[in-house]
C-alpha cells in the first residue's frame, strides 16, 4: 500500500492551525512580553536577549526575524534528521510565521502589572505551543531538543527545556536585572505548565480493568491504541465469582475515549487509572511524520 506523501485536507488543516498558533505567539512576544521586558525562553528568548543586549550596548535594533532563524538552524537539522520530515517543514513555517508577524504588529501594552504579564504571558504561550504541537509541528529553537528526546526516550521532556530555559534567563539576569529574570522563570514555569496540560502526547497512563470480558477489553485497547494487555484471573473478595482483570499501559492523550468505550460495550467494568511515571519495554509509538 503506498503511503501518501501529501494529504490535502489534513495538511490544509495543518497549515491553518499553525497560522492561528504563530499569530497567538507573536501578538504575545508584542504585548505581554514586551510590555514586561520578558525573555519567553527557548530560541525566542534568545532572539530578544541578543536584539536587546545589541541596542544596549551598540544602540542599534536589529529585527527579530533573521536572528530567530539562523538561532533554530541547528535544532531544525536535528528534526529533519531525526524525528520527522514534515514535522521539521512546519516546524520552520511555524518559526518563519512568527518573525513575520513579529515583525509587522505593532507593540501594545495590556497591562503594565509584570505579575499579570508573567502569568498569562505564559499561559498564551503554552496555549500557542500546545497548539502547534497538537498538528505535529513545534515553535522551533529547544522545542526540537524536546521532541527529540521526548520520541527517544518516550517521556516528556519539557521539564529539561524549562531547565535549559533557566540557564538562558540567568544570562538575562546578568544583563538586565534579576527582577526581569525571576518574572521570565514565573513566565517560562506557567508556559510548561499549560504544556503539561494541553499536550499529553508522552504522558502516560496505567489502565487496571476488573471485567467479565477481558477479550473484549482488550480488543478495544488494541483497537484504539496499538497497545497490548495482560489479562489476570482474579477472584472477587464479596461475592468470590471468578472475575479478570485487565492491565495495560496507554497514552493519555488516549484515555478517554478509550475508557469511553469500554464503558458502553461493558457498563459493569470497573476502571481505576493511574499516572505512570517511569516506563522500561516495548511501548507503542506513532511515529512522527
Amino acid at each position: 500500500m503506498e503511503t501518501k506523501i501529501f494529504d490535502l485536507k489534513k495538511d490544509t488543516k495543518r497549515i491553518l492551525v499553525i497560522i492561528i498558533a504563530a499569530l497567538l505567539m507573536a501578538v504575545n512576544i508584542k504585548t505581554f512580553v514586551q510590555a514586561g521586558n520578558l525573555l519567553p525562553g527557548g530560541a525566542t528568548g534568545l532572539t530578544l536577549l541578543i536584539q536587546r543586549a545589541v541596542k544596549l550596548f551598540f544602540d542599534l535594533d536589529i529585527p527579530y526575524s533573521p536572528i530567530n532563524i539562523l538561532l533554530n538552524a541547528i535544532p531544525a537539522f536535528i528534526g529533519f534528521k531525526f524525528i520527522g520530515k514534515k514535522f521539521t517543514i512546519y516546524s520552520c513555517l511555524m518559526i518563519f510565521l512568527v518573525g513575520l508577524f513579529a515583525d509587522l504588529i505593532p507593540a501594545y501594552t495590556i497591562t503594565d502589572d509584570v505579575l499579570l504579564v508573567s502569568i498569562f504571558g505564559g499561559l498564551i504561550n503554552g496555549a500557542a505551543i500546545s497548539i502547534c504541537l497538537s498538528v505535529e509541528a513545534t515553535s522551533g529553537g529547544t522545542d526540537f531538543i524536546a521532541i527529540y528526546m521526548s520520541e527517544k526516550k518516550h517521556m516528556d521532556s519539557w521539564n529539561f527545556v524549562l531547565g535549559i530555559n533557566a540557564v538562558i534567563l540567568s544570562v538575562a539576569g546578568l544583563l538586565f536585572g534579576w527582577d526581569k529574570a525571576l518574572y521570565s522563570i514565573i513566565f517560562q514555569y506557567a508556559s510548561t505548565q499549560t504544556i503539561h496540560l494541553l499536550f499529553q502526547h508522552y504522558q502516560k497512563e496505567t489502565l487496571l480493568v476488573v471485567t467479565k470480558h477481558p477479550e473484549l477489553v482488550s480488543e478495544i485497547i488494541h483497537a484504539k491504541s496499538h497497545h497490548g494487555a495482560t489479562i489476570i484471573k482474579a477472584e472477587g473478595s464479596y461475592e468470590h465469582k471468578e472475575t479478570f482483570i485487565v492491565y495495560s499501559v496507554i497514552g493519555k492523550d488516549q484515555y478517554i475515549s478509550i475508557v469511553s468505550i469500554i464503558k458502553q460495550e461493558d457498563p459493569d467494568a470497573f476502571i481505576n487509572t493511574i499516572d505512570t511515571e517511569s516506563l522500561t519495554g516495548r511501548f507503542f509509538h506513532k511515529k512522527t511524520e
